[in-house]
């Protein structure tokens, strides 16, 4: 099974032997990459392999057989252009990128040990490799511990923050809405929103920010969501028959004119194993009528002295347009959820649509949902992606309900 590769190459199981590439060039690995548990895209991502004595930085694709590749359609896909290595059991074809770059192979065999204790070994993946001996430590050294983890943390965040903050030439408003829009990414399009923040041109935005339009226009132009050919051919028509879909091209080719500015790759946006509330137009159409409403300010967080201060200051919802449309080229809410990604395409057997919140008008949050329509009684509070870390004393209970004992018994709230 392909899990038990991704469990040998993560661990580093090689064999005694050296690795070798099916052509017979030499490869030393260096780092396996970061595993990718969720996403779409490939299994590891920034792995560091030497072939033949040249360093190779990039990502790691791993399949049972080489043929798979093929089979899951990687040579059509974008996402796997950086691949720099293919790990397969068996090589029973050279495989090639969308380029047309023959990607290097190596077979890695799954040790037996490994195949013999398959079960148990996933089981332990999930947990910290020291959970077997947290049970015999006193309280006072996990809880020393822990305070120790919860520092490290915060100290790696204000280091992202303040490198962000050194990227922007000191500018402390642009390094709050990079951090904001990294937020909105949930995990999967994290980095992506974080790109994008960093090249939106927050001068420029800044003497268009009494036009919602424009600044939804720049927001998505330059998230390269504009780009006709970024669209799926089997949606194309539709969205270039879209009106809006024109007005905001039309809009954004003229700005990009008036301040040079330069799309990211479409590419970089992820869809798969996401909910459509979670798609980044959604969540850029959100962003632009935060920014529209002059409220992603660092004098306006600063004010806020409570939880509920931050929560009323963060609260946006989509404009017009996106309240009834989940991606540009598909259908309003009335219509089945055809076309949308895999994840939610097969959710439900029959047609849901958007499901909306008190309106603008009442102080209400507009939030997309796939899910029918419920009385307005029994609708949830409404909740920001900047505030995705905070949990409710009743949310850490469920959350421990799922945790390996050892780990709840000292985890859980006091």
């Amino acid at each position: 099974m392909e899990k038990l590769l991704h469990y040998t190459w993560k661990h580093k199981l090689w064999p005694l032997r050296p690795l070798a590439t099916t052509d017979g060039r030499e490869v030393e690995v260096i780092d396996p990459g970061l595993y990718n548990r969720r996403d779409s895209g490939p299994d590891f991502f920034n792995a560091k392999v030497k072939i033949d004595g040249q360093l190779w930085v990039g990502n790691v694709e791993l399949h049972t057989r080489s043929s798979d590749w093929y089979q899951h359609g990687h040579e059509q896909d974008d996402a796997y252009a950086n691949v720099v290595l293919h790990v397969v059991e068996l090589a029973d074809c050279e495989v090639t990128d969308k380029k047309g770059r023959q990607l290097p192979q190596i077979e890695l065999p799954v040790p037996q040990q490994v195949r013999d204790n398959y079960a148990e070994l996933l089981r332990t993946d999930q947990y910290p490799p020291c959970y077997r001996v947290i049970p015999s430590l006193s309280r006072l050294k996990v809880h020393a511990w822990m305070a120790a983890l919860q520092t490290e943390r915060l100290e790696q965040k204000t280091e992202a923050i303040a490198r962000r903050a050194a990227h922007c030439n000191g500018s402390w408003e642009d390094a709050l809405f990079i951090t904001l829009a990294r937020n909105y990414g949930f995990g999967v399009n994290t980095d992506a929103f974080e790109t994008w923040a960093m090249q939106v041109p927050l001068a420029a935005v800044g003497k268009h920010r009494d036009d919602l339009f424009q600044v939804e226009a720049i927001f998505m132009g330059q998230a390269g969501l504009l780009d006709a050919e970024a669209i799926s051919p089997r949606h194309r028509d539709q969205a270039l028959a879209d009106g809006y879909f024109a007005r905001l091209s039309n809009e954004y080719r003229y700005l990009q004119h008036k301040f040079g500015m330069q799309p990211m790759d479409p590419a970089q946006w992820r869809f798969l194993r996401l909910r459509p509330q979670n798609f980044p137009h959604i969540r850029l159409s959100q962003l632009a009528q935060f920014y529209y409403d002059r409220r992603a300010t660092l004098s306006a967080l600063l004010e806020c002295r409570t939880v509920a201060d931050l929560q009323k200051l963060l609260q946006t919802h989509a404009t017009p347009y996106w309240q009834t449309h989940y991606r540009r080229e598909h259908a309003q809410r009335e219509a089945p959820l055809e076309g949308f990604a895999h994840a939610a395409r097969h959710q439900h057997r029959h047609t849901h649509v958007l499901r909306h919140g008190p309106s603008q008008a009442e102080g209400g949050v507009v939030r997309p949902c796939l899910r029918p329509a419920r009385p307005a009684a029994t609708r949830a509070k409404p909740h920001h992606p900047a505030l995705a870390g905070v949990r409710t004393r009743g949310e850490e209970r469920r959350r421990l309900a799922g945790t390996h004992p050892a780990q709840a018994r000292i985890l859980r709230p006091p």
